[in-house]
């Protein structure tokens, strides 16, 4: 079975974020975290997003190396 990499781009897709290379960055630029402030508490994410990516961590599913690289972008 083949399965896309995941990639920050499918994060988004995943998320229901628009993805394009420009959407991140506008969306990593208007969405800065302070560094106290867990990416999964953050106020922006819909209920369903936030249990996804509350999820990913617990499982450590195959979601969570690009989830923790978006974290990092949000805290940058």
């Amino acid at each position: 079975m083949y399965m896309a990499p995941i990639t920050v781009e499918t994060l988004f897709m995943q998320l229901g974020l628009p993805h394009s290379e420009t959407d991140i960055a506008r969306f990593i630029e208007s969405h800065r975290l302070m560094k106290t402030e867990h990416l999964a508490n953050a106020p922006f994410w819909s209920d369903a997003q936030r249990a996804f990516i509350r999820d990913a961590w617990q499982e450590d599913a195959d979601w969570v190396q690009v989830i923790d690289e978006l974290d990092a972008h949000l805290h940058g």
